[in-house]
This record gives C-alpha cells, structure tokens and sequence, in this order.
C-alpha cells in the first residue's frame, strides 16, 4: 500500500509565499515522475508541476516563473516553492505519484491540502 503525505498547506496574503512537501514510499518515489495539481469547485484537475526521476521539470503556464517544483531523492520527497501567490491560485492541492506501465500509467495522489490566498 503506498501512501502520500502532504503538508504545508494554509492561508496566505497575495504576493506572499508558501512551500508544500510532499513525502513518499522509497518504492514508488524511485521509479515515478512526480507532481502536484491543483482543483477548484467545478473545474477538472490540472496539473500545475511535474519533475522526472532525471529532473526534468514542466509548468503549467499561469505558474511559470512563480513556482518551482523539486525532489530530495534521499528523503522520497517533493516539494512545490510558491512565490507571488495570486488569488487565482487558490485550490486544493495534490500530490501525485505516476509510474509508467505498459499499455499506460498508474496515478497515486495525496490527500490534498487548501491553499487560499486572500488579504
């Protein structure tokens, strides 16, 4: 069973900071390109940052330049540094663990935790 543990989650004033953690299983982490996305009421799931096993990095556009996605593979661990927050980023934010299999991928995700940027 493999589990997925945010942290970091909160309210913030826009223009500030915050930093989501995201801790693995040293199985899935060492084979899996992570991520985090982000929902809000009535929209799909989108992916805001992913990083590959090699480093690679894609950003969602509305994020780029602001936000910066990066791994600690010692510690089976993501992390998502946001900067100059936006009441456009508010959501609920997921971790997410994907592994590519034949024929496909498979997906485990987080809990989610809300991040709310509001004065």
């Amino acid at each position: 069973q493999v589990q997925l543990v945010e942290s970091g989650g909160g309210l913030v004033q826009p223009g500030g900071s915050l930093r989501l953690s995201c801790a693995a299983s040293r199985s899935i982490f060492s084979f899996s390109t992570m991520g985090w996305y982000r929902q809000t009421p009535g929209k799909q799931r989108e992916p805001v940052a992913t990083i590959t096993n090699g480093g690679s990095t894609n950003y969602a556009d509305s994020v780029k330049g602001r936000f910066t996605i990066s791994r600690d593979n010692a510690k089976n661990t993501v992390y998502l540094q946001m900067n100059s927050l936006k009441p456009e980023d508010t959501a609920v934010y997921y971790c997410n663990a994907m592994i590519r299999q034949i024929g496909g991928r498979m997906d485990y995700w987080g809990q989610g935790t809300q991040i709310t940027v509001s004065s």
